[in-house]
């Protein structure tokens, strides 16, 4: 089994008299997480599913005296899918405030639903995580760096998904049907999405301008949608853990692109299955826009799971001058440029080193990847 970095944070935060809440992507193994935990403790557990209809019913708009009667004598509750269930925060409130020997779990795979419900009903009695599908420091820690760093080819195309990493021999077909109706299950319940099928022509256009920066206004074109459309599109796919923006960085030099946007997937796997894309690493064109997506990606998990407050962007000019990633952790700014191969040497441009001279600067390439994603 592979250990995930969130397991031992998570445990810690039992009976601490605060609901524990965990979001991430479908299929990113966080009912597994749950479960592992719930194995190793010695009080029962009740497990109830959100996508089912009773369970809806029975936990919405209840009363501390119905929970007491569904939670009989278990200790902890685990609610899965919580975002399926209406007035969810409420009920999760209930259990904090009303039955306080009771741990209540909840995970979810929507962060616009079930974080709009719980945030304040909630407020001051949860504890928050994040689990992204897996990452390149847990597979490390998993069967050692060496073993890890031989698959990156195999990672760039085909991704984390557990389901995908632990059945290889099967990982086309499991992709595609991840990246199909069943990742965007969420999305496509929800009323601001009326086109599935506009949805699925911006995914295919998102995908294929990875690591370049997008316009709203020429995607709602390609797409043929209005500009408010798209970026309502985006800030959804977002929200459900599919894909994630990176800003541009400004401090007013002049030439600087102050309101660019990036978009990456959370998984180079789904990104590849949207375009239908399988070819191996040696063989694409667009590698090197997967290496910055793959990089990107596990930089943001090591970040969050080690609680590193860092804000992100990338630097670009009018002139098109350009860094992949520029990071601020409130002292010092630091850029890094992506490379797949080290033959070609690295200048970073002039004009960002002249104005930010306290920057330090690094390169990133599969031979020293480890120092920044963790190993």
């Amino acid at each position: 089994m592979i250990n995930r970095v969130l397991e031992t944070t998570i445990s810690s935060r039992f009976f601490k008299g605060k609901a524990i809440l965990l979001f991430g992507p479908r299929q990113s193994g966080k009912s597994t997480l749950i479960e592992s935990l719930l194995k190793m403790q010695s009080k029962p557990w009740l497990y109830l599913n959100g996508d089912e209809a009773d369970v809806r019913e029975l936990l919405t708009n209840t009363t501390s005296t119905r929970l007491k009667t569904v939670t009989a004598n278990n200790q902890i509750v685990f609610i899965d899918e919580a975002q399926r269930i209406p007035n969810i925060g409420l009920t999760l409130k209930l259990f904090t405030d009303q039955l306080k020997d009771i741990q209540v779990i909840a995970t979810g795979s929507s962060a616009f639903e079930l974080s709009s419900q719980v945030n304040e009903p909630l407020t001051g009695r949860k504890y928050e995580f994040m689990l992204y599908p897996l990452s390149f420091a847990e597979m490390v820690q998993h069967h050692g760096v060496l073993a890890e760093k031989r698959l990156i080819e195999h990672r760039l195309v085909y991704g984390y998904y557990p389901e995908i990493v632990t059945k290889q021999a099967e990982s086309q077909e499991l992709l595609k049907l991840l990246a199909g109706s069943y990742l965007y299950k969420d999305l496509l319940m929800l009323e601001q999405v009326k086109k599935p099928v506009l949805l699925e022509k911006l995914l295919k256009a998102l995908a294929l301008q990875i690591g370049s920066e997008i316009s709203y206004h020429e995607l709602g074109q390609m797409v043929e949608a209005d500009k408010g459309t798209v970026e309502k599109y985006i800030d959804l796919l977002e929200k459900t853990f599919v894909l994630f923006r990176l800003p541009a960085f400004s401090r007013n030099v002049r030439n600087e692109i102050k309101k660019g946007k990036k978009v990456y997937f959370y998984d180079c796997g789904v990104r590849n299955a949207v375009i239908n894309n399988f070819s191996a690493a040696s063989a694409r064109s667009d590698i090197g826009a997967l290496w910055e997506n793959y990089l990107m990606a596990e930089r943001m998990k090591y970040l969050r799971y080690n609680n590193m407050d860092v804000e992100q962007y990338f630097w670009r000019t009018t002139q098109q001058q350009e860094i992949d990633l520029i990071e601020n952790n409130g002292e010092k700014l630091t850029a890094y440029e992506f490379k797949w191969t080290d033959k070609t040497k690295v200048r970073f441009p002039q004009t960002f080193t002249t104005n930010y001279p306290d920057a330090t600067t690094h390169v990133i390439s599969p031979k020293n990847m480890e120092d920044f994603i963790g190993s």
